[in-house]
């Protein structure tokens, strides 16, 4: 994986803080204006690995494969659903025009898609309990809704979705 570009941004009126975030590509630091290049430079490379560290953190280890995926689901199956939702198989897929993710409760299969391997956990989490709910409910009804708000991060999750699609222009509708 390439090197991200570094945007340096100086400010006057900071005087004490370091931030730093991802603009696209591009990792942003804001320093005060009154550091030397040396500074600068400790800060950056400080900025990146704390940054890199987070974004690791965050990340669910079921993003590394299908097995991972399927693991992943009998995990939240027993914490949400006391282990009635079991798929028969739970896969990664190339990215979906208008969905995150499908079920099929006649044969038991989740399609997850791609787009989803860097978000989060927790947004993950929340999309793997929708598509575990249907394996016992197939429709979007009030009782479906029920299961699917025993996962706590619930509305932070479609939240997070919403934005993600209209950020990247992607159109996907919300998981209703």
């Amino acid at each position: 994986m390439a090197e991200p570009s570094v945007e340096v941004r100086r400010s006057k009126r900071r005087t004490r803080t370091v931030t730093a975030y991802r603009e696209g590509d591009t990792l942003i630091v804001q320093i005060p204006a009154r550091l030397s290049k040396k500074e600068e430079a400790h800060w950056v490379a400080e900025m990146q690995r704390r940054l890199l560290r987070n974004e690791t953190r965050r990340r669910s280890p079921a993003r590394t494969s299908d097995a991972a995926l399927l693991q992943r689901c009998a995990e939240l199956s027993e914490r949400h659903f006391a282990g009635r939702c079991v798929p028969a198989g739970v896969r990664w897929v190339p990215p979906m025009r208008t969905r995150w993710a499908s079920c099929t409760p006649v044969d038991r299969t989740i399609r997850v898609s791609e787009r989803l391997r860097e978000v989060p956990a927790w947004v993950l989490d929340y999309v793997l309990v929708h598509e575990l709910a249907h394996l016992l409910v197939p429709g979007h009804g009030p009782d479906f809704w029920e299961l699917v708000r025993d996962y706590p991060r619930t509305d932070r999750a479609i939240g997070y979705l919403e934005g993600l699609s209209a950020a990247a222009g992607w159109g996907i509708t919300p998981m209703d």
